[in-house]
């Protein structure tokens, strides 16, 4: 019986991901393999659920409703932040994606919405919130 991926396991996979629309998110086809340790967080959670119990060779598309991949926007992601707040070199401007450093020093994206004379409009959710996704992915090697 072949070796199937499991929690720990280090692989090499080709994936895309694309919305319904057929925009297409990710795609590792026209380059190299991506390689990922399961159990690592390198990809999101939902997504990696999916590599389990695969093997070498294996081809799948898994079609995911927007709570099994990055789940529904939160309103409460969604925040008004002075202007004054904004270190000086960062460009608040509409539609642009920004790195906030929270306290334990890990980063988090906010898409700004609106801008005002004193604030933005900042939205932490993932930008894929909302969305179903089409995830599809072949398995090269499990590496032991």
């Amino acid at each position: 019986m072949s070796k199937q991926t499991a929690t720990g396991d280090k692989i090499i996979v080709h994936y895309r991901i694309s919305i319904p629309d057929g925009d297409v998110i990710i795609d590792t086809h026209d380059d190299e393999p991506v390689a990922l340790e399961l159990g690592m967080g390198e990809i999101a959670e939902n997504l990696e659920k999916c590599l389990y119990g695969l093997e070498a060779g294996d081809e799948r598309t898994f079609n995911l409703e927007p709570e099994q991949a990055f789940g529904l926007s939160d309103p409460e992601l969604v925040q008004r932040i002075e202007l004054e707040m904004f270190p000086d070199h960062i460009q608040v401007e509409v539609d642009s994606l920004i790195e906030f450093n929270l306290p334990s020093g890990d980063g988090v994206m906010g898409l700004i919405l609106d801008k005002t004379e004193t604030d933005a409009l900042v939205d932490f959710n993932h930008p894929l919130c909302d969305y179903s996704l089409k995830f599809e992915v072949e398995v090269i090697e499990i590496l032991e």
